[in-house]
């Protein structure tokens, strides 16, 4: 059965609104990497800019291996650390090729899928989105590293008050009567616990005293003009050997100025890059001045690529 090589995801909106709606379902946010899966006489694993992650997770590529032929699957692959996900342990698997036997049983992850796009060879997408998630029950067997994502229906705010009282990053609102629609939609709207999001690295500063590898990397998004404007320094949430080896990938792509092209970054001891990687970073809230307080590192991105990446604007 022919599927298409890629599919466009949908994206969610972030809201400042909490409401109950019997007309819209209720889904836990997880804190992990956006997968399509593919099966079409093989499995393949895309992230959200297309890159093949196959390899990376073979046990999820596996798992699907027995999902009917002709289907596209939307989900994350995450990482628990007891009953939360982070993004933290992620990390240890991103990148990593033919993981060994000892990673994956170190760092194992599970792809929840919550959407499907094409169902043994019919394309769904059309179909209102309480109907794809019943078609999406019958085409997966939760178990092992596959696992299909619950919902609620009506209870919106109870069940957020619960998700942020129990550790959890938020929850994803949707429409149920909607069809999937590629691109950032209002049908789809994140109702979030704690701030965070991407952010592009575009410089570093000098350790101090014993510290290895960096003090902080100077973070920003880019604008609606395309700028590439300052939004602070980070200098928590890495251990030693996140330091020493993200030094060196910064170090592969130092440039002599800055990349910023607003706000301002400090100057004295400011080492400049590419802006070229992806950070996910926790923090409390945007201040006045525009800059992160109180941002914590936690981890690198691979699925979304510098240049997507602007200064998410509850609606």
């Amino acid at each position: 059965m022919s599927i298409p090589a890629w599919v466009e995801p949908q994206l969610a909106t972030l809201t400042r609104d909490r409401f109950s709606n019997p007309a819209w379902i209720y889904e836990r946010k997880l804190d992990g990497e956006r997968c399509l899966a593919f099966r079409d006489g093989n499995v393949r694993l895309l992230t959200r800019n297309e890159h093949d992650v196959t390899a990376t997770f073979p046990e999820v590529a596996a798992a699907l291996a027995a999902v009917a032929d002709g289907t596209v699957l939307d989900g994350e692959i995450v990482a628990f650390d007891g009953d939360e996900t982070r993004f933290e342990r992620l990390q240890q698997r991103l990148g990593v090729v033919d993981p060994s036997d000892t990673l994956i049983r170190d760092y194992p992850v599970v792809y929840y899928v919550f959407d499907v796009m094409f169902a043994r060879g019919d394309d769904v997408r059309p179909l209102p989105e309480l109907e794809r998630k019943r078609l999406l029950r019958e085409l997966v067997v939760s178990g092992g590293p596959l696992m299909y994502t619950e919902h609620r229906t009506g209870d919106g705010v109870a069940f957020w008050h619960q998700a942020c009282a129990d550790g959890w990053e938020g929850l994803i609102a949707k429409d149920a009567d909607a069809p999937y629609t590629a691109g950032r939609t209002r049908n789809w709207l994140k109702f979030k616990c704690l701030a965070g999001q991407e952010l592009v690295v575009g410089g570093f500063t000098d350790p101090q005293r014993s510290r290895q590898g960096f003090g902080a990397l100077l973070l920003g998004y880019y604008s609606s003009a395309g700028a590439l404007t300052y939004a602070g320094k980070v200098g928590t949430g890495f251990d030693n050997r996140t330091l020493v080896s993200l030094r060196a990938r910064l170090d592969g792509l130092a440039r002599s100025d800055s990349p910023f092209d607003a706000g301002s970054p400090p100057r004295a001891g400011a080492h400049w890059v590419e802006p070229r990687l992806v950070a996910q970073i926790e923090f409390a809230e945007w201040t006045r001045d525009g800059l992160l307080r109180q941002p914590r590192f936690q981890g690198l991105r691979d699925d979304k690529s510098a240049t997507e990446v602007v200064r998410e604007s509850p609606v």
